[in-house]
């Protein structure tokens, strides 16, 4: 059996007396898309947040390819392979769109702080960068000022700037948020696409964003984990309609 891409023991984490994530377990395997879904303030967001190092767990255990990672901070997390997107949109609105991807491809490309080097002569560098905007399909956008595209291609754009660096494990958090019906299957498609060969987890709302792409779906409600299994199964499980997907399920 192979090493988990992803692995989760027990985890736990408290805000004071309040407990928040409640001993969830989960083993993800490499290349496996995994949807987590729940109801608002079931601990998903908080949830992504210890596995990239964000918040300190507990107790419990976080491991990334069999090593643990769990007491790594977040900028050593992602340098071992794991890279997330945030509910928020962050990018770099004043810089172009170019620029963006380009700083998302620098540390995997080897260029660390070396503030000598000119990157405009990097001619590797900027081969990636054109190709990585072409795969998302914002050639056209090119030199446009990052914070002047529109609300999907900020989300486009952000998901590129997440796999550039390389990543063997994606965590994408609500990556539909606020799109409309045309903009959700183009990011579905665009999602697919990226994470071609690679481990993907993702938080989201959009029900059929989760049976479009996740292989396998684990349901968070306060803070554990009620199911995890296939999307038909989940779909059909009563614990989980009663407790979340309601009248959808069906």
């Amino acid at each position: 059996m192979s090493t988990p891409a992803l692995s989760l023991t027990d985890v736990r984490k408290d805000f004071g007396q309040t407990q928040i994530i409640r001993g969830v377990s989960l083993q993800i395997a490499p290349g496996e898309r995994h949807a987590i879904i729940g109801p608002n303030g079931a601990g998903k967001t908080t949830l992504f947040n210890l596995i990239s190092g964000r918040f300190p767990v507990s107790s419990g255990e976080i491991a990334l390819n069999g090593q643990r990672i769990d007491q790594l901070p977040p900028h050593e997390i992602n340098r071992r392979g794991l890279s997330r997107s945030f509910q928020i949109t962050s990018i770099f609105p004043k810089m172009s769109v170019f620029e963006n991807i380009r700083c998302g491809l620098l540390w995997s490309r080897g260029y660390r702080y070396s503030w000598w080097q000119l990157l405009g002569r990097q001619k590797a560098l900027n081969e990636a960068s054109e190709q990585l905007l072409e795969r998302l399909n914002l050639h056209r956008q090119r030199d446009q000022l990052a914070g002047l595209l529109s609300y999907a291609e900020q989300r486009s754009l952000e998901i590129g700037i997440t796999i550039a660096g390389g990543a063997d494990v994606i965590l994408l958090d609500e990556p539909t948020a606020g799109m409309s019906h045309s903009e959700t299957d183009y990011a579905i498609d665009l999602i697919r696409s990226v994470s071609e060969g690679k481990t993907l987890l993702m938080v989201e709302h959009d029900m059929s964003v989760v049976f479009g792409l996740a292989d396998r779906v684990s349901v968070v409600v306060y803070g554990e984990v009620i199911a995890s299994d296939a999307p038909d199964r989940i779909r059909g499980n009563r614990a989980v309609q009663e407790a979340y997907l309601g009248t959808e399920a069906t």
